[in-house]
């Protein structure tokens, strides 16, 4: 028998045991044993639970039993769900997660814990919910070298975009929307600042190029400073806004990784990932272009994914799945300054400023544009030569365009 215990019973917690409970027979079927939840921890009651029988509140009891083979932690953050995670691999014990700030920030370090202890780190739901794309990078896309990874990281921002796009609601309505609807937390900042998106590229771009990327050496833009207006000039050129997490392969084994607004083509697919979706694109120099979509929150399509990884685990105890990385460094990540695109402009500035700083430009139009306000899309450059450029004028919006 393979004993589990959840740590915390929020909203994934619950989906987990729902899944683990609900798929119990087909469960035990693919791992050929029988795979049963034991503990629950939380400091809260549930008396009408279910589960109740199963309820513990001190992580101890999970620590010191010798017959508890997986945790799954769901509490989230990097405080207590380090510590918790730190003391069940020092136990031997494996832990599953969807908690992509730690992963992002402790990941290396837990995962040379789990190796030296003779267990498991396994967190395939901790980007795009359930949408399986961390083992294709190390399992199926193997034989490539991957050359870059783009997404659509965070369903709130999407859904917010998709808004703004589809119903014509400026950003303040959109995001009033979707707190309302249950997509966006009371305080929003960690999804439209860009912050959690930032951690989902830190953890695909530790995958695919072999080194731990930290939160805080990529440059991280929310959609805050996208306005209506850059939706209609977008949409005049066939353009979508999205909010994209970057991650290229450069020279010498370095990394340049970002997190921005966007203005993607009609003809890649990322500009139809409309509401709470998730899409992740990756080139390898063998596959080329593949892509990944689907739901990237909610209860029970990330359950599907930590049970995944439960059932993964749950096959073979005692197995290495190599699914590491190298320890990261000061000066992996290089500065996007040397990244050249096309760039969306929307300025204060008349049609002949504009040609006379910018040089060959497409100009852009939409109704109701008051006069003295200039939208076009440049030649490709780099930032700091847009910047340099744009010098002295009131640049209203500066976004890349995806090649």
């Amino acid at each position: 028998m393979v004993n589990v215990a959840i740590l915390g019973f929020g909203t994934v917690g619950s989906g987990v045991a729902e899944v683990l409970t609900t798929n119990g027979g087909l469960i035990d079927h693919r791992v050929d044993d029988l795979v049963r939840l034991k503990y629950i921890v939380d400091v809260r009651d549930f008396p009408d639970s279910p589960y109740k029988d199963l309820f513990v509140k001190d992580f101890a009891v999970l620590e010191n039993d010798p017959e508890l083979d997986i945790v799954v932690e769901t509490i989230g953050g990097a405080t207590i769900a380090l510590d918790f995670t730190t003391r069940a691999l020092k136990a031997g014990k494996s832990v599953v997660t969807s908690n992509k700030e730690l992963v992002a920030t402790h990941g290396y370090e837990l995962l040379q814990l789990a190796r030296e202890h003779g267990c498991s780190y396994l967190f395939e739901a901790s980007v795009g919910g359930g949408i399986p794309i961390l083992r294709p990078l190390t399992s199926c896309l193997a034989a490539n070298e991957l050359e870059q990874v783009t997404g659509i990281l965070n369903g709130t921002t999407n859904y917010i975009l998709t808004r703004m796009i589809k119903a014509g609601l400026t950003f303040d309505q959109a995001l009033a929307e979707a707190q309302a609807n249950g997509y966006a937390e009371k305080d929003p900042t960690a999804d439209v600042d860009g912050h959690d998106a930032c951690r989902k590229i830190c953890i695909l771009a530790a995958l695919a190029f072999g080194r731990h990327v930290y939160p805080d050496q990529v440059p991280t833009q929310g959609i805050r400073g996208v306005a209506l207006e850059d939706v209609a000039y977008a949409d005049s050129v066939g353009c979508k806004i999205k909010l994209l997490g970057r991650a290229i392969r450069q020279p010498e084994g370095k990394v340049c990784a970002f997190v921005a607004p966007h203005l993607v083509p009609g003809e890649n697919p990322l500009s139809g990932v409309e509401d709470v979706f998730n899409a992740i694109a990756v080139t390898g120099n063998a596959i080329g272009d593949v892509m990944f979509y689907g739901r990237g929150a909610g209860k029970l399509p990330t359950a599907s994914a930590v049970v995944a990884d439960v059932i993964d685990i749950a096959k073979d105890l005692k197995r290495d799945r190599h699914n590491g990385w190298e320890e990261g460094a000061p000066d992996l990540v290089v500065s996007t300054d040397g990244l050249r695109s096309a760039w969306y402009v929307r300025v204060q500035a008349s049609v002949e400023q504009a040609r006379s700083r910018c040089g060959d430009i497409q100009l852009l139009a939409r109704s109701g544009a008051p006069a003295g306000e200039a939208a076009f899309l440049t030649a490709p450059m780099t930032e700091p030569e847009i910047r340099e450029k744009l010098a002295g004028l009131d640049a209203g919006s500066l976004f890349r365009v995806l090649a």
